[in-house]
C-alpha cells in the first residue's frame, strides 16, 4: 500500500511516516500544497492523508481540484480546524474521513484501512491466498501449508503486491513504484534481489512466483496471454 502525506509541519509529518511505515506502508510526503500537486500527478497512491493548512494554498482547494479532475484515492483530512463547518466543506467536496489534531495513531491507522477496504471493489478480504499460500492482511502473517513465513517489511510489502494482482504479470517498474517510497532512486536489480529473497522464505518446491522474462513477475503462475500489470 502507498500513501501520500501531506503536511507542512516537520515533527508531524515525521511521526506519521515513521508510524505508516512500521505498518507496511511506502510512504511519500509532501510539505506544501505545490508538491502535493505534483506528487499526486504524477504517482498512484492508495489514500492520502492531507492537512487543511498549506504553504502556498490549503487541503480544501487541492480536495476540490483532485476530484474534479477525477481522482478516486480515499482522502482523509487530518487537521487542528475543529469547527463544524469546516468538517461539512471538506467531506461536502470529496473527502472521505474528517479526524481532527491532536489525534491518536492507533485510530488514524484503523480510519485508513478502513478506507482502503471501502475504496476497493469488490472490498478487499481479510485474507489473501495463492495455492497454498495464505496472507493475512491484518497482522502481515503469512504462512505457506502449515509453516509460517517470516517476512521483512519490504518482502512482506512485495507479496502482498503480488498477491494483490494473482495470475497477473507485474512489471519490476509497477513493483518499484507501488512497493517503495517515490524519490528514490532504483537500483538496476532491487526488486530481483527481494524476490530471490521470498523464493527462499517461501520455499521453492513447488516454485511459487513465476519469472516472466524481460517483463517481471507473476505470483502462481501467469495467466496465458495476460498483459502485463504495468503502473496506470
Amino acid at each position: 500500500m502507498k500513501l501520500l502525506i501531506v503536511e507542512d509541519e516537520v515533527p508531524a509529518a515525521a511521526y506519521l511516516r515513521r508510524g505508516f511505515s512500521e505498518e507496511g506502508f511506502a510512504v511519500d510526503v509532501a510539505s506544501d500544497a505545490e508538491s502535493a500537486d505534483e506528487a499526486v500527478s504524477v504517482n498512484e497512491y492508495d489514500a492520502i492523508v492531507l492537512d487543511v493548512m498549506l504553504p502556498g494554498g490549503d487541503g480544501f482547494t487541492l480536495c476540490r481540484r483532485w476530484r474534479e479532475q477525477g481522482l478516486t484515492t480515499p482522502i482523509l483530512f487530518l487537521t487542528a480546524r475543529d469547527e463544524i463547518a469546516d468538517r461539512v466543506q471538506g467531506l461536502n467536496l470529496g473527502a472521505d474521513d474528517y479526524v481532527l489534531k491532536p489525534f491518536s495513531f492507533a485510530e488514524l491507522l484503523a480510519r485508513v484501512r478502513a478506507l482502503l477496504r471501502r475504496g476497493r471493489t469488490p472490498p478487499a478480504p481479510p485474507e489473501l491466498r495463492v495455492a497454498d499460500v495464505v496472507i493475512d492482511t491484518a497482522r502481515r502473517r503469512v504462512t505457506r501449508g502449515d509453516r509460517p513465513v517470516p517476512l521483512t517489511q519490504r518482502e512482506y510489502q512485495l507479496l502482498e503486491y503480488l498477491a494483490r494482482h494473482p495470475g497477473q504479470t507485474v512489471t519490476r517498474t509497477a513493483l518499484w513504484e507501488h512497493v517503495w517510497e517515490s524519490g528514490s532512486v532504483p537500483d538496476s536489480n532491487v526488486v530481483d534481489v527481494y524476490v530471490r529473497h521470498l523464493r527462499d522464505k517461501l520455499g521453492r518446491e513447488p516454485e511459487i512466483i513465476e519469472t516472466v522474462r524481460g517483463v517481471g513477475y507473476a505470483l502462481g503462475g501467469a495467466e496465458a496471454g495476460a498483459e502485463p500489470k504495468r503502473p496506470e
